[in-house]
């Protein structure tokens, strides 16, 4: 059987390494557009923040190792452009501009997706970057090691703007964020986004929501973001304000599209042709509170989607349950973490939403070092069901939320996530977790 994989990083080379593990008779075609394959790109802003790491530090398996010590036929520098289902075959150019074409019986689309850059004149200009791949996190490393950096300009207040606040605030530099909406993090109950707000404002970075930039100039020694409430100057800037799924070679190919342009897969990664499979950032995926289809692009998604295409491609029948959005990143001292469904999602989804935000402690009562844990927790007053979680605190967070994850799986009710067995010591928390605070308060709601 021949199995080709568009995709280098994880759910290409997640599907390709565990195919060839369990068929080892599978010829493994990898076609990579970059020179980087199986790199963490999660770290990228933490090394960023320390100027004597190398970016390769990041790559967990080189291009070689899979090439000699797995067998697989893993070509970098190879941009794939047209597949063609109804022949099997995929087409496309190297980097020295030759053709290049290949036949499969499988085909993994895992191309990822990429930064979305605002149409803006100068968007394009030097200094102006973005942070998805190794190439990027290398590029901005450079431009940090040059004289005269003093002051960036981060467009976005996500997930990776708030990170890159704090790696560039490590190395002495001054963050300014910009973004057009009028509140910082909308998803987030506004008691927990008030403490996200107030740790970076703690730690000097300007915040300017409510603030669209028109377009970007230089005049030779900086940049400069013109504003619909003045300019902005700023010695470097990073577009962080999302990134949209690479799935034009599905669209081209007539394969269907589900939300944000995604490749639509089923539960067992199979496209709308049964031939061709999708993972990762580029494929879309069902929400296990909802069960309707999202695009929610996370890691662990990638590497558990990946491993799925290569079981189904070996005749092991694999399906994924759904997902929860679970996410967690860190804003300077604090950890920010969510699961499941918004107030907003909930109601927009067709439940009757109840939600309550609570205030607690991370340790037990006196216990030395304790500090606030923020928790927001969403129910269903219907059915009784718990739709989703948030939290915000210095401590005891990150990990916390995984027990609100596998209840979200479970579809336990709130009731039922209320009895659960959560462990207790007071250097970790109160006797009643926080999570059981929460939904105690909860219950009281239907």
């Amino acid at each position: 059987m021949r199995f080709v994989v568009i995709g280098g990083d994880a759910a290409g080379m997640s599907a390709a390494s565990r195919a060839k593990r369990k068929c080892p008779d599978t010829t493994v075609t990898v076609f990579e557009r970059s020179e980087d394959v199986s790199y963490s790109a999660c770290g990228m802003p933490y090394n960023i923040a320390d100027p004597h790491r190398d970016m390769n530090d990041l790559v967990v398996r080189s291009a070689e190792a899979f090439r000699k010590k797995q067998d697989i036929a893993l070509n970098t520098g190879h941009t794939v452009t047209r597949v063609d289902t109804g022949a099997h075959t995929v087409h496309g150019i190297r980097e020295d501009g030759s053709a290049f074409s290949c036949d499969y019986d499988r085909l993994l689309l895992a191309t990822g997706a990429s930064p979305v850059r605002p149409a803006l004149p100068g968007i394009d200009l030097p200094g102006v970057l973005v942070l998805k791949s190794l190439a990027d996190g290398r590029a901005i490393k450079a431009a940090l090691a040059g004289a005269g950096v003093r002051r960036v300009a981060i467009l976005g207040m996500g997930y990776i703007a708030m990170e890159m606040c704090e790696a560039l605030a490590t190395r002495g530099i001054a963050v300014d964020m910009v973004k057009p909406g009028p509140v910082l993090l909308p998803w987030m109950d506004r008691t927990l986004a008030d403490a996200v707000q107030q740790e970076l404002e703690a730690h000097g970075v300007g915040l300017y929501h409510g603030t669209a930039v028109t377009a970007v100039d230089t005049d030779g020694d900086g940049l400069n973001l013109a504003t619909d409430r003045g300019d902005m100057a700023a010695d470097l800037v990073i577009v962080a304000v999302g990134v949209a799924p690479n799935s034009t070679l599905a669209k081209d190919a007539g394969l269907n599209l589900g939300p944000a342009g995604a490749v639509a897969v089923g539960e067992d990664l199979a496209t709308s042709d049964p031939d061709v499979y999708a993972a990762g950032d580029c494929a879309d995926a069902f929400h296990v509170v909802t069960g309707r289809r999202v695009w929610i692009p996370l890691a662990l998604r990638a590497n558990r989607a990946g491993w799925a295409v290569a079981d189904n491609v070996c005749g092991d029948l694999v399906r994924l349950t759904g997902v929860a959005g679970t996410a967690v990143f860190k804003v300077f001292d604090l950890e920010v973490a969510r699961t499941g469904l918004t107030l907003q999602e909930a109601a927009d989804a067709g439940f009757d939403p109840a939600s309550v935000t609570i205030t607690t402690r991370s340790r037990a009562h006196a216990h030395p070092g304790a500090v606030d844990i923020h928790v927001h927790a969403v129910g269903d007053r219907n059915t009784g069901r718990l739709l989703g979680a948030q939290m915000v605190g210095r401590e005891g967070v990150a990990h916390r939320i995984n027990a609100a994850a596998v209840a979200l799986h479970a579809k336990l009710t709130v009731d039922e996530f209320a009895q659960s067995d959560l462990a207790y010591a007071p250097p970790f928390g109160p006797v009643w977790d926080p999570l059981l605070v929460a939904a105690n308060q909860l219950l009281k709601k239907r």
